[in-house]
């Protein structure tokens, strides 16, 4: 069957590319920004990509449109397709009915930590033999991609809450029918579709209701949100993490490793853990709990843990220079960048950390969390955000951080800025879930002139 991606170079679309080249489709995609690393991974699968959405892709003949989320009516490919009543779906409806049907899904939910932890999952999986199938938001190391189809029936995929398609305002993960489904947290998020937080939980509850009897449902325990849902109506077992009961953590050694305990017992210890901070402790005990279900021994769980390496973006480190270390991380929302920095405190101690904000998701865009910024900002001694395009003054909102904070609305000066303050043993984080103009390279390059 030849397939026709609308959107194909989102982390999620492109994941669903590489599955249906896997599976023996004729792949090719359009999208408005065709560029790497997305481009090179799927043209060295024998992908062709289209620039742009003109409804002369028509043309192509495929057999399917397979229509991203980020296609909204008005899209001249998109009315091209409804005028001519040519066949599409969204990508989770095909990826339910073409890839996962039959398979034991199990899948990673929650506003924070969806993609650490379903790489970790993943990564447990694969330690344990059972070769898992996945589709990540993101390219764990030890992997290198972000998806892959196997004989293996197991699959694991991250849990989106963001709505499936311009057809399907219902979240992506109901279509995924998981067996074993991580609710690793849940906070009011893209304001751009949901009203408020009890809009969310809703859709939350709609993947509760889709969990079978004979399922596993492993919860955060300190999360009220989540007891909320639950209690709407459950009918699968519950293991809960992260609180008095299930499944804890203890404190960290210096390496990173850390006991680990099953309804206040001792069931083995992690010897060291690559992932700094508690929120990732918490992110493997959910990990941990998921992979036991699918028949994974703990002990092979706590073993895989420590060979763990990480996901590409997350406290991902992008070069060294004169003693400057860029970090790269994909925080976006207030609670995440408090984390990201906790983590990254913990690990380099009273070392300088200079945070480099760009507020680009729909929601940060709104500015509905301007307010939450400062406090989510207290771990980083300077403060750098780029404040090109919002609808609100970022600098006013950051004024709490008084002169630790700086805001730009030119990337030049932005970098130049950044380049200037940073002083040898310092840590640059850069945050952002987009390109943030390239800056990563730009950075690395002025911190090289000014070496010279």
């Amino acid at each position: 069957m030849h397939i026709h991606i609308l959107g194909i170079c989102g982390t999620f679309m492109g994941g669903i590319a590489l599955l249906a080249r896997s599976a023996g489709h004729q792949v090719t995609g359009c999208d408005a920004n065709v560029y790497p690393p997305m481009s090179t991974q799927l043209t060295e699968q024998g992908i062709h990509l289209v620039e742009g959405f003109g409804a002369d892709q028509v043309d192509l003949n495929p057999d399917l449109y397979v229509v991203g989320n980020a296609i909204s009516r008005g899209n001249p490919l998109l009315e091209a397709i409804l005028d001519r009543n040519l066949p599409y779906v969204s990508g989770p409806q095909w990826l339910a009915d073409n890839i996962l049907r039959g398979r034991w899904v199990l899948g990673v939910a929650g506003t924070h930590g969806k993609t650490t932890t379903t790489s970790i999952l993943t990564w447990i999986l694969e330690e344990a033999g059972l070769n898992p199938s996945f589709l990540v938001g993101g390219v764990p190391t030890g992997f290198g991609v972000s998806a892959r189809l196997t004989d293996s029936p197991f699959f694991v995929i991250e849990a989106d809450e963001y709505d499936t398609a311009f057809c399907d305002k219902r979240s992506k993960f109901v279509h995924y029918r998981p067996r074993t489904v991580v609710l690793n947290n849940l906070e009011f998020d893209h304001a751009d579709i949901f009203a408020d937080l009890a809009a969310i939980e809703t859709q939350f509850h709609h993947l509760v209701r889709t969990v079978p009897g004979n399922g596993l449902i492993v919860a955060n325990s300190g999360e009220a949100s989540l007891h909320r849902v639950l209690a709407r109506g459950c009918w699968t077992p519950i293991e809960w993490f992260n609180g008095d009961q299930g499944w804890r953590a203890g404190e960290a050694a210096a390496n990173g490793g850390f006991d680990v305990l099953l309804e206040g017992k001792p069931v083995g210890r992690v010897s060291e853990f690559f992932l700094p901070g508690t929120h990732n402790r918490a992110n493997a005990l959910a990990a941990l709990a998921a992979a036991r279900h699918a028949g994974v021994p703990v002990a092979v769980g706590l073993q895989a843990l420590a060979t763990f390496r990480g996901v590409k973006r997350r406290l991902e480190v992008r070069g060294v220079v004169r003693g400057v270390t860029l970090i790269d991380d994909f925080a976006h929302h207030p609670t995440a960048i408090r984390a990201t920095l906790e983590g990254l405190r913990q690990r380099v101690g009273s070392a300088r950390i200079l945070a480099v904000l760009e507020p680009r998701s729909n929601t940060m865009k709104l500015g509905v969390m301007s307010t939450q910024l400062p406090g989510s900002l207290e771990d980083a001694d300077q403060v750098f955000c780029y404040a090109h395009n919002l609808g609100w003054d970022a600098q006013a909102a950051l004024a709490p951080l008084g002169a630790s904070a700086r805001c730009f609305n030119e990337i030049g000066q932005l970098v130049d800025a950044i380049a200037a303050s940073a002083q040898q043993g310092d840590y640059v984080l850069v945050m952002s879930n987009g390109g943030f103009a390239g800056i990563h390279e730009r950075l690395l390059q002025a911190l090289d002139s000014v070496s010279a």
